[in-house]
């Protein structure tokens, strides 16, 4: 069995109470100003991976981006548009 991986989910909008009950014993949440949602947590696997993708989307949650905590994406949505001259 592997060992857990830290995964940074970010999404646009603000968790509701009925989404962050289902959340809450895996993921630390963090709404920023703005605008978005910032989930952080343990994943065990693929399969739990899924899962937690599979949540969202039913929800019609729009995932900004989704990587090993750690990683960063050379551009965000709020900074590119920024840095278009």
């Amino acid at each position: 069995m592997s060992e857990p991986i830290t995964y940074e989910i970010v999404f646009r909008g603000r968790a509701t109470e009925r989404l962050l009950t289902r959340l809450r014993d895996d993921f630390a949440i963090e709404s920023t100003a703005d605008g978005f949602t910032r989930l952080v947590g343990d994943v065990r696997d693929p399969a739990q991976l899924h899962g937690v993708i599979a949540q969202l989307t039913s929800f019609a949650i729009e995932i900004v981006s989704l990587a090993p905590a750690g990683a960063r994406p050379s551009s965000t949505p709020s900074t590119s548009a920024k840095e278009a001259p």
